[in-house]
């Protein structure tokens, strides 16, 4: 669990002090992993997870431990990372592939709305954070996810120098197991680890000599599903699962899709836990290279952990909801930054969001903001200097159902207070989180000025931002939703508590060479 301490405004400035007499520029390595659960790690409470990469990396950083990202889903999430903006701006509302409008048809879900259209690329006019850094004389480096756009729309479309693995996919084609099916990646051995070869090769860009500083994005296609690893990974968290004692029910209904109850998905758990061997890679290619000293690092997730739909993989408890869901579990993330110098975990209660981290890199790396850039995220640097930061609003935007189960919907945080604004019948929910974490009991009739302030505050913004907004289907049919929903209880639910239970079994076996871990050798 994390260890809390009160910053102490010495402690916290001599971190700095010492950083800003240097005159070599810092380098920058963010690694970003896709569909982490904010206690997807041992350092954040899992006693599950094994992540000692992470959590070395994490006692030496400031956590924030109201760390949020954009949205609840991917490519939005990403594009607000590059912009600073949020999607209600960027315009990149859904994951992109998502069905627009009638084609939401074409899903079975009957539902009530029609998801409205969204940018499907990440806008050319905007000065993405990689391109602020190549303009100030950063060498930069991609490898991994990138989900952004297609051909014209990819990594080196957007200021990285080098892109490795980043394409329009949003899941490992060819699973996590060599031979791949990435047109941006190299061949590897039969049976190489995907998120170790990502490791590999952004290493092995950190022990190039450098004449430059270098910003360096690794972009895990883990934990993502397909959700794939090896059988000794699996047997370990088996008997894990087994030592802990096995829940009888695994899944209840959420508002539309079952949800995971427990974290004791061995599959999953050893997907983390390959993930967190490529990150120590990384660290050790910092020190090996003697670069550790004069690097900030980033550990973050682009969303929630995937409690529903997708490979229900986690539990995101004792938040509410996952991936995709308006609720905490959807939105709030591991949020880490290490600076030079730094030797303990300091955690700060500041609220941070994924288009703060834009502001703040720059303003750690001492590079001001390109002319004529505007953003929307705030620089976390003051807070970690120790100094008191402005209150704000936060908002999130995602008009959509999406595949977890989540609602179309548009959220207002501001402090303690949390709004969220529901498309298909404009109702509202309120929330104080300082009282209610879990969010289990809305307060929006009992505080009515909270509640219409907030709810005008949020409507302003989507109105200022000409925000994208779903329709109602005119071929809505109560009756047929109603059928989805009862065959989600009632069929889905029971087939993935088997599932379960294979997967938990001592002699399960997914298919003969796990995934392709296992190389076969004539």
């Amino acid at each position: 669990m994390l260890k809390k301490f009160i910053p102490v405004a010495g402690l916290l400035l001599g971190f700095f002090q010492a950083f800003a007499q240097t005159t070599v520029k810092p380098n920058i390595v963010f690694i970003l992993v896709d569909d982490l659960g904010y206690h997807d790690l041992s350092v954040t409470g899992s006693k599950y997870y094994e992540t000692p990469n992470i959590d070395a990396l994490a006692s030496q950083s400031y956590q924030f431990a109201q760390g949020y990202t954009a949205s609840p889903v991917c490519s939005p999430a990403r594009a607000s990372i590059m912009t600073g903006v949020t999607p209600a701006v960027h315009g990149i509302t859904d994951w992109i592939g998502a069905p627009e409008g009638e084609a939401w048809r074409d899903y079975g879900r009957h539902t009530k709305l029609l998801p409205p259209k969204y940018a499907h690329d990440l806008p050319a006019s905007y000065v993405t954070l990689p391109e602020a850094l190549r303009d100030s004389g950063y060498e930069t480096f991609f490898a991994g996810k990138w989900h952004l756009g297609s051909e014209g729309s990819y990594p080196e479309d957007h200021g990285f120098d080098i892109n490795i693995g980043g394409f329009e996919a949003g899941s490992p084609k060819g699973g996590y197991f060599a031979p791949y099916d990435n047109p941006k990646l190299e061949q590897g051995p039969d049976g190489e680890n995907l998120s170790m070869r990502l490791a590999n090769e952004t290493a092995k860009f950190i022990g190039q000599d450098h004449q430059k500083p270098f910003f360096a994005m690794l972009s895990f296609y883990a934990v993502h599903g397909p959700i794939q690893t090896t059988e000794e990974k699996w047997a370990k968290y088996r008997a894990k699962a087994d030592a802990n004692g096995i829940a009888d029910q695994g899944f209840e209904m959420e508002r539309r899709l079952p949800i995971r109850l427990h974290q004791d998905n061995p599959v999953y758990a050893g997907l983390v836990e390959a993930m967190d061997d490529a990150v120590g890679v990384v660290t050790a290619a910092l020190k090996k290279a003697g670069l550790d000293e004069n690097t900030i690092i980033v550990f973050t997730s682009d969303h929630g952990g995937v409690a529903s739909g997708d490979a229900f993989s986690t539990s995101n408890l004792p938040l509410r909801g996952g991936k995709g869901y308006q609720w905490e579990g959807g939105l709030r993330v591991p949020y880490f930054i290490k600076v030079p110098g730094q030797k303990e975990l300091i955690t700060l209660d500041v609220p941070a969001s994924g288009i703060d981290f834009y502001p703040t890199l720059l303003e750690l790396a001492n590079e001001n903001m390109p002319q004529g850039v505007n953003i929307e995220g705030m620089s976390l640097a003051p807070a970690m200097h120790g100094k008191k930061i402005a209150s704000r609003q936060l908002y999130w935007h995602y008009p959509h159902y999406g595949n977890q189960g989540g609602d179309p919907s548009s959220i207002v945080r501001e402090g303690n207070w949390k709004l969220i604004y529901y498309w298909e019948n404009k109702n509202v929910e309120l929330y104080d989180l300082s009282k209610d974490p879990r969010e289990q009991n809305d307060v929006a009739t009992q505080n009515p000025k909270v509640t219409k302030k907030l709810t005008s505050d949020l409507l302003k913004y989507l109105a200022k931002s000409d925000a994208n907004q779903p329709r109602d289907d005119p071929e809505y049919d109560e009756k047929l939703h109603q059928e989805v929903l009862d065959r989600n209880k009632n069929v889905r639910t029971p087939v993935l508590e088997a599932e379960r239970v294979k997967m938990l079994s001592p002699d399960y076996t997914p298919n003969p060479d796990w995934w392709g871990s296992k190389v076969t050798k004539d």
